[in-house]
């Protein structure tokens, strides 16, 4: 029997090596990020350093906060990565030489010196970055359409751009407060964009998720989605650039505008939480035939701390391997109830649905003989079946 590579199938990509583009877009993106560590740390020498500790302190908790919300259903960890090393790289490396050819030949020899730094900040700078930023995402969109299941899978890849791209950019402001004002000034400066606005560029670029998240999973829009989101990252980018003419009353507007942003974006991504776990009670029974499911299993699957729960379980009584191969079935059967949301929209080819459907089952049932016929330690049933049918119920020790 031909050996099944679990991520692949779930990824829904060919077993194996990585594809050419993405260690392209890895390669392309990692060397831009060094070419602008470098070039910050030619011109900052030890104001470097400690710019470059204060940009990454936060990242670890930002990236987990967002990676939070993707819990039911990961993205691939290859994906993510390509996002913010994109958003750390070509994008910062673009917007810097952009960004500069901008305000060097149109906005300051048009506009003067202090106007023409303004519309380059307000406009340019919206324009030049966000095109930038959401490059990855129209790319995901024409290569791996497939993988953006909903607008928390968009949501995450553009959140994890606009931390790549914040975090890069800290550095050149920190370095800037150091300069012009030493240890206090880059106090303010880090409290400001590293604790009280940290989420700026990831909520700007989060509009272009969510329109390239539509455009994945509709029939309709395909095109006017992800350049409305695109628009409106521009938008809210030229709003923060701009709050600065207004003083302490336009940061406090568009402070308030980001907070009321990110609560609704919160709530769309547990909304369609809902709705996932509605199409799993849904969708999963119509498989209780092939013996992978039961009414018990479908309920444990709908809820995050059963899950934790039934992997604990395979852990107890199985060890990693138990573990990894209850992990596989859960992200399966969810895998399989987007499937069907892909089905209801219209928005997939009917032959690569059956062939991800029969995939995605035969993933589930290798899943299950891991505990079918392995030599396990515990009770015949797994704890969520109280009793009941379940697709886990195995021979005692």
């Amino acid at each position: 029997m031909a050996r099944v590579d679990p991520k692949a199938v779930l990824e829904g990509r060919i077993p194996g090596r990585p594809s050419i583009g993405l260690i392209a877009g890895l390669t392309v993106s990692s060397l831009c990020a060094l070419a602008v560590l470098g070039m910050y740390a030619w011109f900052g020498r030890m104001d470097f350093v400690v710019a470059l500790l204060l940009a990454l302190l936060p990242i670890p908790l930002l990236v987990a906060l967002v990676l939070a919300l993707d819990r039911m259903e990961p993205e691939p960890p290859r994906a993510v990565a390509l996002a913010f090393l994109w958003g750390a790289g070509v994008a910062v490396l673009g917007a810097l030489v952009l960004n500069t050819a901008g305000m060097i030949y149109l906005t300051v020899p048009i506009f003067g010196e202090t106007t023409g730094h303004f519309v380059s900040a307000t406009v340019g700078a919206p324009l030049i970055e966000e095109s930038l930023k959401g490059a990855v995402l129209f790319g995901l969109l024409w290569f791996r359409r497939t993988e953006i299941d909903g607008f928390a899978d968009g949501l995450i890849y553009a959140a994890m751009v606009g931390l790549g791209f914040a975090m890069m950019e800290n550095i050149t402001y920190y370095m800037r407060a150091l300069e012009e004002g030493g240890a206090d000034r880059l106090t303010a400066v880090f409290v400001l964009r590293g604790v009280v606005a940290p989420l700026s560029h990831p909520l700007f670029t989060s509009m272009l998720g969510l329109g390239v998240a539509w455009a994945a999973t509709h029939r309709h829009g395909r095109v006017a989605a992800p350049l409305l989101g695109l628009a409106a990252a521009m938008v809210l980018h030229g709003l923060w650039n701009g709050s600065t003419a207004f003083g302490g009353a336009g940061l406090l507007v568009v402070y308030a505008l980001d907070f009321c942003l990110l609560v609704v974006l919160v709530l769309i991504v547990l909304v369609e939480r809902r709705g996932t776990v509605q199409r799993i009670g849904r969708y999963l029974p119509l498989y209780e035939s092939t013996g992978l499911v039961t009414p018990q299993d479908v309920q444990m699957l709908g809820r995050l701390s059963s899950r934790r729960a039934a992997r604990r379980w395979a852990r107890e009584v199985g060890g990693p391997a138990a573990a990894r191969a209850m992990g596989d079935y859960q992200l399966a059967a969810t895998e399989l109830a987007l499937l069907h949301k892909r089905a209801e929209r219209g928005t997939a080819d009917p032959a690569w649905l059956a062939h991800r459907r029969d995939a995605l089952l035969g993933l589930m049932a290798l899943a299950r003989q891991a505990f079918l016929h392995a030599p396990l330690h515990g009770p015949a049933g797994p704890p969520w079946a109280g009793g009941n049918p379940s697709g886990f119920h195995r021979p005692g020790p």
